[in-house]
């Protein structure tokens, strides 16, 4: 029963009080200033956030160096060779359409539009220093901020380098000045030939015997020692970046038992816990022994002395990592390349990710990614957790799901690299040495810089 009697009203809707000069343009942008804050403290205090849609950086317009590359141009082709005379090992793979040196005059290749804002609106690539024969730029690529240098080392038993059993392989250093100088000289149309840079031999004290990996480490930097013939054993190794260059021996065995050759080493962002990665390099370039362990990973804590295996089940260990944010391991194989004894095809050339837990082992693991040419070396992240590799025509790069994004094309085998910090890299390409520019930023753990 209703009452015909009362009177419908309406309700007013309350006023509003208004700040003068507040709006949601303000309202976003204060939102935005204060979740770019969390992640810069997740990037010190070794907590992560997911990415919001509108914080991912969006394509830009293709940059000069750059070109887009359309895998569907190639999924069916008129021929394919049979292995036999085309496989891992031959010359980087030249696509429909394209001749080498037209891969290489736009070196930057996107096969992802997402890699257009990694590269930025003009990254360049510059050739700085070259070697005849000898591959003086190999691995171990480390920044020192605080001497604004890049070190590398030389290829440890490389038979162009004279090194293995008959001498160490040699640490080295440029300065990260004279190749953003020589990146600007390049841009201004110099010469090839004018575009190098002093390249100095580092003489630690004592001498670091045959490095390989390398990384920072509680302001220094740790390297991986191969060792020489039966009576040096490989062994992780720190050393200070100042003159003069003093070394010390972290560890050297696994319970009195000689490691094969120590090859790549990374720090954890989180626990800041020491991994490295031992395999068989320097018996297949005959200057170790026959192994008496397994290929595995190990986990060193420094604070007491305890080292554990935390995986294993590899042909050849190789490069190491961790993503951003420490969830995730990755990890190369790279057995399909036996050095002195020749390849062997169905063997890996595969990155594999693991999960870390929170008591510092390896868990699930994940092929992340088969790379096309040669091998997977050395490997890094940016801070976005996007894994860049060392491969055999240049650098490849996959978003965290491991989506191919492109190409650093040199047409000729990268081992090892890294950031300097954002905007810059240095790439060890064997017998020559490049800088490169472009808009990602490396992933950097601050207690170790």
């Amino acid at each position: 029963m209703t009452n015909s009697n009362r009177k419908e009203t309406k309700a007013v809707p309350a006023k509003v009080k208004t700040v003068p000069g507040f709006s949601l343009l303000r309202t976003a942008a204060l939102s935005t200033a204060i979740i770019g804050t969390l992640y810069q403290a997740g990037q010190q205090f070794g907590f992560s956030l997911p990415t919001p849609q509108f914080l991912q950086p969006k394509p830009g317009p293709l940059p000069p160096l750059a070109q887009v590359i359309d895998q569907r141009t190639f999924n069916v082709l008129p021929y394919v060779p049979p292995a036999s005379q085309y496989n891992a090992f031959s010359n980087p793979f030249t696509l429909p359409g394209h001749t080498s040196e037209s891969l290489l005059e736009r070196p930057f290749h996107v096969y992802d539009p997402s890699f257009i804002a990694l590269l930025g609106p003009d990254p360049t690539l510059t050739r700085i220093a070259v070697s005849e024969k000898n591959p003086l730029f190999h691995e171990a690529v480390v920044w020192s901020r605080s001497t604004n240098e890049a070190f590398f080392v030389q290829f440890s038993g490389h038979q162009d380098a004279g090194t293995g059993l008959n001498k160490s392989a040699i640490v080295q250093k440029i300065s990260l000045a004279d190749a953003a100088a020589a990146a600007e000289r390049k841009k201004a149309g110099a010469a090839d030939e004018d575009t190098r840079v002093p390249v100095t031999v580092v003489n630690s004290t004592p001498q670091i015997i045959n490095p390989n990996g390398g990384t920072n480490f509680r302001g220094q930097i740790i390297f991986a020692g191969e060792g020489m013939g039966d009576d040096i054993p490989s062994a992780l190794y720190v050393m200070n970046p100042l003159p003069p260059y003093n070394t010390t021996v972290l560890v050297n065995n696994y319970f009195g038992r000689q490691f094969s050759s120590l090859n790549d080493v990374a720090v954890h962002p989180r626990s800041h816990d020491v991994y490295f990665t031992d395999t068989l390099c320097g018996l297949l370039m005959d200057f170790r022994p026959a192994p008496g362990l397994r290929n595995q990973v190990y986990r060193w804590v420094e604070a007491t002395g305890a080292l554990t295996v935390v995986a294993d089940g590899f042909t050849l260990p190789n490069g190491l990592t961790f993503s951003p944010d420490g969830k995730y391991a990755y990890v190369t194989d790279t057995g399909v390349h036996h050095g002195f004894y020749g390849f062997k095809y169905l063997e890996p050339a595969t990155i594999y990710r693991y999960d870390v837990l929170a008591d510092g082992t390896f868990d699930n693991r994940k092929t992340f990614a088969y790379v096309d040419s040669a091998i997977p070396d050395g490997v890094h992240c940016d801070t976005q957790g996007n894994l860049y590799a060392g491969c055999g025509d240049g650098i490849q790069v996959w978003n965290p799901s491991g989506t191919l994004l492109g190409k650093i094309y040199l047409g000729t085998g990268v081992a090892n690299f890294q950031f300097m910090g954002t905007g810059r890299m240095v790439v060890c390409a064997e017998t020559e040495l490049y800088y490169v520019t472009l808009a990602a930023t490396g992933a950097v753990i601050e207690s170790e810089m």
